[in-house]
């Protein structure tokens, strides 16, 4: 039989937040496969915890998972850590985990801190739907294309940014989504973690007057800038019927119709009948 692979989870800054169950795993595990093996080494020796280390970053994904797959295949088992936080977001993992499944291999996460889940629900933006889009673009070109692409969605946008283009980003954020309320976050769960929230023109200004450091997390509120849908206008019965063409139950139809014009379900529920009644 296969052997498993263990995505775990570790700390995002604060070496507090490695968790028993990751311990445990990465004490169990015959070989270790990490981002930077020396990086690595200090979480793991505040842990004491020794098992054998392999590198596994973007350079070498490709051959490192063929080599890691045969382990699995031998009924070993592995894990695989980033160097903060969860494998596989923004970082090295894919490969090895559908490497995994195509073997046969037990997959198994072990959660742990994930930076822009952290940030979105200290932001004070809505968390019942939000869009995670990794790393914007380098060029404001392409920032700009792909902030366009995803200016509609009725999410909250989460993006994240490096320290040196996070003024431009939010310059764009500006200039293409609106003035929208949102946050910025960086060096979560470190002793000088930060977190401000405002309108985008207010994080731009904030910014001008500090010298950003750490890798920041960027929270902007979907539904035109408010965090909440402006109301529709018009037939909710009508936009009943769209839902419902496009592929969605009744039952749901109705959920999200009374989101968008700003009703509860009841509301929502009385409104179609009586329109329906009236066509």
């Amino acid at each position: 039989m296969p052997g498993t692979l263990y995505i775990v989870a570790t700390p995002i800054g604060n070496l507090q937040d490695m968790t028993a169950r990751a311990i445990e795993m990465l004490r169990s595990v015959d070989v270790i496969a990490c981002e930077d093996t020396r990086h690595t080494r200090k979480l793991l020796n505040a842990y004491d915890i020794s098992n054998k280390l392999v590198s596994y970053h973007e350079h070498n994904e490709q051959e490192r998972s063929d080599e890691l797959g045969r382990l699995l295949i031998e009924g070993k088992s592995a894990a695989i850590v980033s160097d903060a936080g969860t494998p596989g977001i923004n970082d090295p993992g894919f490969r090895l985990v559908t490497k995994a499944h195509e073997i046969g291999a037990r997959v198994v996460p072990i959660p742990g801190a994930v930076a822009f889940v952290n940030a979105v629900i200290a932001s004070g933006l809505p968390t019942d739907s939000i869009f995670f889009g990794g790393f914007l673009p380098a060029k404001t070109g392409e920032r700009k294309k792909r902030l366009l692409e995803v200016k509609n969605i009725p999410a909250t946008l989460v993006f994240y940014e490096t320290p040196h283009r996070i003024e431009a980003s939010i310059e764009d954020c500006l200039n293409v989504l609106g003035d929208r309320k949102a946050s910025i976050a960086r060096e979560l769960t470190k002793l000088h973690e930060q977190i401000i929230t405002g309108k985008l023109s207010f994080l731009r200004s904030s910014l001008s007057s500090a010298r950003p450091r750490g890798e920041y997390v960027l929270v902007i509120a979907g539904d035109g800038g408010t965090g909440e849908a402006e109301p529709k206008q018009g037939n909710i019965a009508d936009r009943i019927s769209e839902l419902e063409a496009e592929g969605m139950d009744r039952k749901s139809a109705l959920k999200l119709a009374a989101k968008e014009f700003g009703l509860s379900r009841s509301e929502a529920y009385r409104d179609f009948q009586n329109q329906r009644t009236d066509n």
